[in-house]
């Protein structure tokens, strides 16, 4: 009688650790599973960012896409009959869709130059059964008769779960995983999550699910575990050349690729410079602004990393001191230290005389009380709104104050063929910059333009605080034996433009309006799309 007393005693003890143990996970799962549905949603934005340009747009596209998903998802959760059972299927239908995002869309431009419609199809999917997930667990805690729940825990714990990933995002996920392996692995966590509730909630699961799990596990990790592989086989069809290097940073995907003598930089999948003419763009970068400075002891270089600017600036015997801001670290290292890759630059970014700097360009222009002879804006098109602000007339303002009175600006400007509007906005942008030495005259220009066979017809503009009285171009004579291209002749050609590209009616590009960006875009769909 004691013993079946004692044996009664017990089993209440033990119903209520086992009922306190499926609470604790249930809240365990709500972190895990918020962790992955944000880092799908960052996933998918940066991919379409990535593939499809102009990030502010696409980041804003995919969230409101992502979160009316959920909206829709949270709505559908009411038909669920079987909370549990609802809330596992959505676990494992997460690890696929979820899991396979980025490599069936990579696949998708890889082989059929179109993204958009896989991409945001996996985006909804993802988005409705990730805003089934809350109403379920909430479902499921009252079923099994958790005595304190309360809905705003469930939130709460979302909520954390967004910040871990929000922060884990840039800082580990993309450094150490990459897209591909980022989007397996998370898979992999939402069917960890399906296949311990599957155990823990076991009376109420089923051996079909059991099934599905267990394949769609295998096959996760069989992706995960190959995933190197994938990014190579996707990298190799997207690129012509071989992947000499292939790697993605907090701030952009980086590969190098290499045909022969042959190399080229892309950066997020657009090329940057490919070696058989790079020396034609940078050339007429540098060379111009360098000839009519009447001091060039200091230059300020914002953007080019890969130091080819900076090589073409250490040839001018006078340079003392460059400085050169980059906001990718990684871009820097690789090109001064990657023997493939410095040799491209002349060991330019390991000479004394060139301090780097790893920091926003606009940030370090406010922040430093430096005056320079020449600064060089070597920064990437203004395709968004992150960089259209270092096309403005506010940042152009901020930079005349770095430059000494007889100093001059000169800007890689686009093309003025495939985006005429948007080279003549950033001319007329600085024309129309404040200069300090003739208020309300604006800054004195030189639009100029080459032909690169990598880009095709690409423009610069060159600008100064006072006119230059003529628009010359004179080199100490061992240097212009050193240039390829640029010559005399060549430069004088160089400032004629014909009916196809010349000016228009343009607006200025400010901070409240960013008129580039849509020029830009417009642009480029106008000749390519």
């Amino acid at each position: 009688m004691q013993a079946k007393q004692a044996g009664a005693s017990a089993d209440p003890a033990a119903a209520e650790l086992a009922l306190r143990l499926r609470e604790i996970w249930l809240l365990v799962a709500t972190l895990l599973v918020a962790v992955a549905g944000l880092i799908y949603e960052l996933i998918a934005a940066t991919l379409s960012s990535y593939l499809l340009g102009d990030s502010v747009r696409q980041f804003s596209y995919v969230i409101g896409v992502f979160l009316s998903s959920m909206g829709l998802g949270a709505w559908l959760s009411r038909y669920v009959a079987r909370a549990m059972s609802g809330f596992v299927w959505v676990q494992i239908l997460l690890g696929i869709a979820g899991g396979f995002m980025a490599p069936a869309v990579f696949f998708a431009f890889a082989w059929m130059e179109s993204v958009t419609l896989p991409l945001f199809g996996l985006l909804i999917t993802v988005g409705v059964l990730s805003g089934m997930e809350i109403p379920l667990i909430a479902r499921v805690l009252k079923e099994i008769g958790a005595p304190e729940f309360r809905f705003e825990n469930v939130l709460s714990v979302d909520y954390i779960g967004a910040l871990v990933a929000s922060l884990a995002f840039p800082l580990l996920i993309i450094p150490h995983l990459g897209l591909m392996a980022a989007s397996l692995a998370f898979g992999a966590l939402n069917l960890g999550v399906a296949g311990l509730s599957l155990w823990i909630f076991r009376r109420d699961s089923s051996r079909v699910q059991g099934g599905v799990w267990a394949i769609a596990l295998t096959l996760t990790l069989v992706g995960l575990w190959q995933a190197e592989r994938l990014v190579s086989v996707t990298e190799t069809s997207l690129f012509e050349d071989d992947i000499i290097l292939s790697e993605a940073t907090p701030y952009q995907q980086i590969t190098v690729t290499r045909y022969r003598e042959r190399t080229r930089l892309f950066l997020d999948y657009s090329i940057q410079f490919d070696s058989l003419d790079e020396h034609r763009y940078h050339e007429s970068l540098v060379h111009p602004a360098m000839a009519q400075a009447p001091r060039r002891n200091t230059v300020l270089i914002l953007g080019g990393g890969d130091g080819m600017a900076v090589r073409e600036v250490l040839r001018w015997p006078e340079v003392e001191g460059v400085t050169l801001v980059d906001l990718d670290p990684r871009v820097t290292e690789l090109f001064r230290d990657h023997p493939d890759l410095s040799v491209l630059n002349d060991g330019a970014l390991s000479d004394a005389r060139v301090e780097i700097r790893n920091e926003d360009a606009w940030r370090f222009v406010e922040e430093t009380s430096a005056r320079y002879d020449v600064i060089i804006i070597d920064l990437p098109d203004p395709k968004n709104l992150a960089l259209s602000k270092l096309y403005s007339r506010q940042f152009y303002g901020a930079l005349v104050e770095r430059l000494n009175a007889q100093g001059l600006i000169v800007t890689q400007a686009g093309s003025p063929l495939f985006a005429r509007e948007a080279f003549w906005s950033i001319n007329a942008t600085l024309q129309s910059s404040r200069n300090p030495q003739r208020p309300g005259a604006g800054l004195a220009t030189q639009p100029y333009h080459a032909y690169l066979p990598s880009f095709g017809d690409w423009g610069f503009v060159l600008a100064s605080l006072r006119r230059p009285a003529e628009t010359r171009f004179d080199l100490p004579q061992d240097l212009a034996a050193e240039l390829k291209f640029l010559t005399p002749e060549v430069w004088q050609a160089a400032q004629v433009f014909d009916p196809q590209n010349g000016p228009l009616p343009v607006e200025v590009n400010r901070l409240q309006s960013h008129v580039l960006v849509g020029y830009y875009l417009d642009g480029w769909a106008r000749w390519f799309e």
